[in-house]
């Protein structure tokens, strides 16, 4: 397994990528949340840096326009392509970042999909397994991979819902944190579930949610409730070989702060026997 960062698009990415570098880490998802601030001039930029920095861009993971509330209120009304209010330019959101990472070389794009119906006979979950079958069968044609980030689900509505898309390239990006935070499992427990779809893992860690409509608190990592020790020995149990990207969601100085700690703490349990 190897560590990375997951780095938001602006100007000046390389300021970033030569941060990864003097931090030791070599690889990054980079988040690209409006697809539309996205031009082959800043996808140029984007490909010299990771190439002078020797970063490599594990996934785009990629966002879409529209109201986002991160509640249990608003947010299955706001959040992903289950509204379908929304869905139609979220799908063509997905489908740009598709292009983005073709033109970049990346074969993995992650997205929240949003609150998916539990109950497999709600017809708004119908009408979404096959929203998405035209996104994935796009990313097909292209050899890339659809993952869905964990989170916003239960581990079995994410493998029923993969399943009943039945297409082989999709799979997950496991944030254990927001299993966590949206109080839908223990991340260790998870990969009993999951497991064999995870292409890609963030290194997060929260708190179970206090009450019905926020979700838990994001901890550095190490201070929340994710057992890391006997989650990286369970991916390796499971053969995951790839990277485990780092997030932390706040910024300035404290961030960094909180990405060497959580390098030194994963570093330390992916070498661990």
């Amino acid at each position: 397994m190897k560590l990375g960062v997951i780095v938001g698009y602006e100007k000046n990415i390389g300021l970033k990528f030569e941060t990864l570098k003097q931090l030791g880490i070599p690889t990054c998802q980079l988040s690209i949340w409006n697809p539309d601030v996205i031009d082959n001039e800043a996808l140029e930029e984007v490909k010299k840096a990771s190439v002078a920095y020797g970063i490599e861009i594990t996934a785009i993971w990629g966002g879409w326009g529209g109201p986002k509330v991160w509640d249990f209120v608003q947010g299955p009304l706001t959040l992903g392509l289950v509204p379908k209010e929304y869905r139609a330019q979220r799908m063509d959101d997905m489908v740009k970042h598709s292009e983005y990472a073709l033109k970049l070389g990346v074969s993995d794009i992650v997205t929240h999909c949003g609150y998916i119906p539990e109950n497999p006979c709600d017809e708004n979950y119908k009408s979404l397994v096959a929203s998405l079958q035209y996104i994935v069968r796009i990313y097909q044609s292209r050899k890339q991979n659809f993952l869905f980030e964990t989170g916003q689900e239960t581990p079995i509505t994410l493998k029923r819902i993969m399943d009943d898309i039945g297409l082989p390239n999709v799979g997950v990006n496991l944030d254990p944190a927001n299993l966590l935070m949206y109080g839908k499992a223990n991340p260790v427990d998870a990969l009993d579930i999951i497991g064999p779809y995870v292409k890609g893992v963030h290194g997060k860690d929260g708190e179970y949610p206090t009450n019905g409509y926020q979700l838990g608190k994001e901890k550095p990592l190490g201070e929340g409730r994710v057992q890391y020790d006997l989650f990286i020995r369970k991916l390796k149990q499971i053969g995951y070989t790839g990277a485990i990207t780092i997030e932390r969601e706040i910024s300035g100085e404290k961030q960094i702060e909180d990405i060497k700690k959580a390098k030194d703490l994963l570093d330390k349990y992916i070498a661990a026997e």
